[in-house]
């Protein structure tokens, strides 16, 4: 009988315990796609990329620092094509270069692609860069020299009209 009230004993509170605990939370949808391509172009419009970016192959890997400046984004009507104007500050040059890319989707994560494309003046260009939640990073080529990239989106306050939410980091 002992027996019996213990096993009583415990299935009543294992009874107790399962129905105690908290519902799961519901699963937000995915955003489609659409809402993805233009909250895209709104958090790379009128933002900065500050950031660092490496060498690969140098003795002194130290990250150095680097700023671009994307006055606007557009999605344009071929699949994954893109065009951002952005400011190009390298060397002695310094202006604003309508540039056609690639932006792929890595689930609900875009990844800007550049391959092998030469900007008049400043030579020829690839990389693979992730956007995420108010960051950047990724790899650059510029002929025979790479490296890596990092940093954070910062709302362009020149531009603070093109686009009014933060692209900071949450």
């Amino acid at each position: 009988m002992r027996q019996f009230l213990s096993v009583l004993l415990v299935l009543t509170l294992a009874g107790h315990l399962r129905a105690e605990q908290p519902a799961k939370p519901a699963v937000k949808p995915a955003p489609s796609q659409d809402e993805l391509i233009k909250k895209l172009a709104k958090d790379l419009t009128g933002v900065k990329l500050v950031g660092r970016f490496t060498v690969t192959g140098k003795d002194d890997m130290t990250p150095k620092e680097e700023e671009y400046t994307i006055t606007s984004a557009m999605k344009l009507d071929e699949p994954d094509l893109w065009l951002l104007k952005a400011r190009v500050k390298y060397g002695k040059t310094d202006g604003t270069f309508p540039i056609p890319l690639e932006i792929k989707w890595a689930g609900d994560t875009p990844v800007i692609t550049l391959t092998n494309l030469e900007i008049p003046g400043l030579g020829t260009f690839s990389s693979r860069v992730v956007i995420y939640e108010g960051r950047y990073a990724g790899t650059w080529q510029h002929g025979d020299v790479g490296g890596h990239l990092f940093g954070v989106l910062k709302r362009d306050n020149a531009n603070k009209d093109e686009a009014d939410k933060p692209a900071e980091p949450k």
